[in-house]
């Protein structure tokens, strides 16, 4: 289904730039003006592959299909020569193509168009234990612990398993932000952000040759990195010429409009919403430096996003990356592998979810509005928070990304009854809200013990659109929460990339401060903290009793 939001158009000639966003599960597009209003936005779903279990894969050619589709739609009755630039931005997935550029497929069915391993794809545990185990020194880089959901212990995964089909033909392994410059400009040029985030680059360094041929992928060396990207531009710095012909036909946009230098989809988001000028609305970060800030960025999945002025190295979370979302400013990220996606996987998992269904629909509402109201029917004379007393979840369904770096973690749950209906979903959907939280509460605190001073959380992506969501994190973290005025922070973020490319602003950070700006504010209640210092501190328990279980267990 592709959902088009048309606002009225100004009369007067308008600066306007594309931004467009590749998902998990579908690709946006926006036409955005110069103060950062989004005019017009489109949506379009793409395929998933799980051939098998933590095997997730996707079409580049479905993927660029969409990309097409929607930004058509969002330029359609706008004076093309109004079109400055375009900004892209995606999820951090492998894209495999051989010498000619045509898909090569990265699963044993040989089925080529399924060329790209996504980012959640869990395949190459076993390679990146190895890799970890070399404790090289790039790693500090990461946490001290690299993720399977990083490109190296992919590579080394397509290299073991897929030798003769995919690694010996492979022309190109792109992330997929930058295989959607390429398909835009044909140069082949990297993104700073993706390759310092998720491929052990380092802006002043480079590639380290020692790294590759310690995991045994020496013959990326060989060929001076040509497959992997030996010519890295910086987030915002415009590629080649501009659209070529071919890419301008196919997105419905004059062929040579200036065309950034990617992001990666988070870091899109962290653009969107950190720079945004907060003047007037009684912010501890007002008249303090971005630094104070951090970007969350929730979906699928939750990014963390917070710079500093001089490289912070956290355990257990990735960074310190020199310019790879703010130029000038080292950024760390932490981040929970499954939130949108585990808040979908309670609730929807559920025997009473049918009938949450059924009266979602009957009242003309989400299934998430209709449960936060159910919440509020139930609560009684109590805070909302307060009804998860004795129930509590763990929130690991798909292992810890920060600041535990516990792949081997599991989700944990505390005060089931017999109960089964709709209050009972309810109030477990309203505990995996909360530990969602508090694990950002985790990190936060990881952060600040290694240098950050953080005291202001801006909030953007599906999530932030949930009230209680944005409530508890509020509450559990006892800070302030901003929500940006444009719901969609990640298309906003693209479009100052191609802004930036276009040459109409000076830099990324006067883009930002122009096109990022507050919507609400979310005070937390601080009359609530006791509570919820008691939540941590039972959330805190929760890991350090399955590690427990685990250790009897291995005992057998």
């Amino acid at each position: 289904m592709v959902v088009l939001k048309m606002h009225s158009k100004k009369q007067t000639p308008e600066k306007y730039y594309v931004g467009i966003d590749v998902g998990s599960a579908s690709v946006r597009a926006a036409l955005v003006d110069g103060f950062g209003t989004v005019i017009a936005h489109a949506e379009q779903p793409i395929q998933i592959w799980e051939p098998q279990a933590e095997h997730y894969e996707q079409s580049s050619a479905d993927i660029w299909a969409a990309c097409c589709s929607v930004t058509k739609k969002v330029v359609s009755g706008v004076d093309a020569s109004h079109i400055r630039g375009v900004g892209f931005d995606a999820t951090c997935s492998l894209v495999v193509v051989d010498k000619q550029f045509q898909p090569l497929a990265v699963n044993c069915e040989g089925q080529n168009y399924r060329n790209v391993i996504m980012w959640m794809d869990h395949r190459a545990v076993s390679q990146v234990e190895r890799i970890n185990a070399t404790q090289h020194r790039v790693l500090s880089y990461v946490g001290g612990v690299m993720s399977v959901e990083m490109q190296p212990p992919k590579l080394l995964w397509i290299k073991e398993n897929l030798q003769e089909s995919c690694w010996e033909k492979a022309g190109h392994f792109f992330d997929l932000p930058d295989f959607l410059s390429w398909k835009a400009t044909g140069v082949t040029a990297r993104s700073l952000c993706t390759v310092v985030c998720k491929w052990t680059y380092t802006s002043d360094k480079g590639w380290d040759d020692s790294f590759w041929k310690m995991i045994g992928l020496e013959d990326l060396v060989e060929d001076k990195y040509e497959k992997i990207g030996n010519r890295i531009l910086s987030p915002g710095e415009s590629v080649g010429k501009g659209l070529t012909p071919e890419a301008a036909k196919d997105l419905g946009l004059p062929e040579g409009i200036a065309v950034a230098a990617s992001l990666i989809d988070a870091h899109a988001g962290g653009l969107g919403v950190i720079g945004a000028d907060v003047k007037g609305h009684n912010l501890p970060c007002e008249n303090q430096p971005i630094t104070s800030r951090v970007a969350m960025i929730c979906g699928t999945s939750s990014c963390h996003m917070g710079v500093s002025e001089t490289p912070i190295f956290v355990p257990g979370v990735w960074g310190p990356y020199f310019s790879a979302m703010v130029p000038g400013l080292w950024l760390n990220e932490g981040g929970q592998s499954a939130t949108g996606k585990l808040i979908d996987h309670v609730v929807r998992g559920h025997v009473a979810f049918p009938e949450l269904q059924a009266k979602a629909a009957a009242s003309a509402h989400s299934i998430y509005t209709y449960l936060n109201s159910h919440l509020d029917l139930i609560k009684k004379s109590l805070p909302v928070g307060f009804l998860t007393v004795d129930l509590h979840v763990w929130p690991d369904f798909h292992g810890n990304r920060s600041p535990l770096t516990d792949l081997t973690l599991k989700g944990m749950v505390v005060g089931l009854t017999l109960s089964q209906g709709l209050d009972e979903l309810a109030l477990i959907y309203l505990a995996t809200i909360q530990a969602i939280a508090l694990g950002t509460r985790h990190i936060l605190e990881t952060m600040q013990a290694a240098g950050h001073h953080i005291n202001t959380l801006f909030l953007c992506g599906g999530l932030s659109k949930n009230p209680l969501f944005v409530q508890m994190h509020a509450d559990i973290t006892g800070k302030p929460v901003v929500l940006s005025k444009e719901v969609e922070a990640v298309l906003v973020g693209a479009a100052i990339l191609g802004a930036c490319a276009s040459g109409d602003f000076a830099s990324i950070q006067e883009a930002m401060a122009k096109m990022g700006k507050v919507g609400r504010v979310v005070q937390p209640n601080h009359e609530h903290k006791r509570f919820y210092d008691k939540k941590y501190e039972v959330f805190l328990k929760l890991v350090e009793h399955q590690r427990e279980y685990r250790s009897i267990m291995d005992s057998f």
